[in-house]
């Protein structure tokens, strides 16, 4: 790889970051502190030690304090959240470009978080510009598409069936599961993630009788959530699992008749692969992502185009909804409404969504043009906006304009 790129998983409990190549992975507890001598800052395991030496103030649960748009006081000073957490950002990426030699900045960026809260995404995107990449070089994806990514970057045989993976780390447990759906018109991927309610504090492993339940609870819910199912592969992820003798039993229903691996940094990992493949002319990965942050419907209209019907796709399955967003100018014929199809990843059934052209002027046939315009509130809803364009100088364009919100 010629340019750097980094992927980085931030979490409140750690962040992860991967270059793509590079094999290391730099692992940083999230917290920053501010030293009392003069204005300069420390993050990770120097904030920790600098503030049990008396030399600074920290602060912790960065993501936490952007998701409520808070702010820390240290030393009397308020600092809002996204200041904190791109002071934090921009240390542990100099810590990474030192290490590496590198005096070049970032040809991209890639985020992964546990949950694409908006508030989030847009203070990652603007940290991201500050630190200087270009916004078309970031991206902000969930831990699910990074999961994918990952995935998909291995050797065939790892994710040619379905492929499940534990995370178990200080804040929660999640199930995660990939497989590819073929026979579509373009071969998919689809991955999910599952909060597991029996989750558990990490430090109840650090008794027998603690460790004897963890385990029991984990061997509850992979039966739960693995039976009937045939694995290619599975993975084990997180803090919870660096020690694995507490979970004898789990451990011993995993392997059974399946490939079980331990990897550290999938999401970090994914997310630089997925950083890398967006400077590349042609992607690697030339699937459609089903998953957090990716539509699971395709929009299509029918339309007649030099005397031919023709269908139009205005948003496709695996197309990311918050980049998403098309525009399509028609002339209704013999109708005062415009119909679109949503066809769902997993049904051939396509779902017939009407818009009536409520407001519009009155006008003879074939004289009036219609704006079709489509963004995305989220993954699931869809907002259609109805304009009218007019017709030339023989009918001016009116302020008519229908609104709609559809569900996909």
């Amino acid at each position: 790889m010629n340019e750097l790129v980094a992927g980085i998983d931030l979490c409140d409990e750690y962040t992860q970051i991967s270059c793509g190549d590079e094999e290391q992975i730099w692992t940083f507890p999230t917290v920053l502190c501010r030293h009392k001598t003069a204005e300069t800052w420390s993050v990770g395991e120097d904030a920790y030690a600098r503030t049990l030496s008396g030399e600074g103030n920290l602060t912790d649960k960065l993501v936490k304090l952007v998701l409520k748009d808070g702010t820390a006081t240290l030393d009397g000073k308020r600092y809002p959240a996204e200041e904190l957490l791109l002071l934090f950002l921009e240390r542990v990426l100099q810590i990474v470009q030192k290490e590496l030699g590198q005096t070049e900045s970032f040809a991209g960026l890639t985020f992964t978080v546990r949950s694409l809260d908006e508030r989030l995404v847009q203070v990652l995107y603007s940290c991201g510009e500050k630190l200087g990449v270009s916004k078309e070089n970031i991206r902000v994806i969930g831990h699910s598409e990074s999961f994918i990514y990952y995935m998909l970057s291995q050797k065939k045989e790892i994710w040619n069936g379905t492929v499940g993976m534990f995370d178990l780390s200080e804040e929660e447990l999640r199930y995660y599961e990939m497989k590819v759906q073929r026979g579509l018109k373009k071969n998919a991927v689809l991955a999910e993630y599952k909060r597991i309610e029996e989750s558990f504090s990490l430090d109840i492993l650090e008794t027998p009788s603690g460790a004897k339940l963890g385990d029991k609870i984990l061997c509850t819910c992979a039966e739960r959530l693995m039976q009937r199912k045939l694995y290619s592969a599975v993975f084990l992820m997180g803090k919870g699992f660096e020690k694995r003798e507490w979970a004898e039993d789990f451990m011993k229903l995993l392997c059974t008749k399946r490939r079980v691996y331990m990897e550290t940094a999938v999401f970090a990992k994914g997310a630089a692969y997925c950083a890398a493949d967006y400077l590349r002319p042609q992607t690697s990965y030339p699937y459609a992502m089903i998953c957090e942050g990716r539509l699971k419907a395709t929009v299509t209209m029918e339309v007649l185009f030099k005397g031919q019907e023709k269908e139009v796709t205005l948003a496709a399955v695996g197309d990311s909804w918050r980049n998403m967003g098309a525009m399509l100018e028609v002339i209704p014929e013999k109708q005062n409404a415009v119909e679109l199809e949503i066809t769902r990843f997993d049904s051939k059934k396509k779902k017939a969504v009407t818009i009536m052209l409520e407001g519009f002027p009155k006008r003879p046939e074939k004289t009036t043009k219609v704006r079709i315009e489509i963004t995305f509130l989220d993954e699931k809803t869809m907002r259609v906006t109805l304009t009218d364009r007019g017709f030339g100088e023989l009918f001016p364009a009116s302020d008519a304009k229908v609104v709609q919100e559809v569900m996909l």
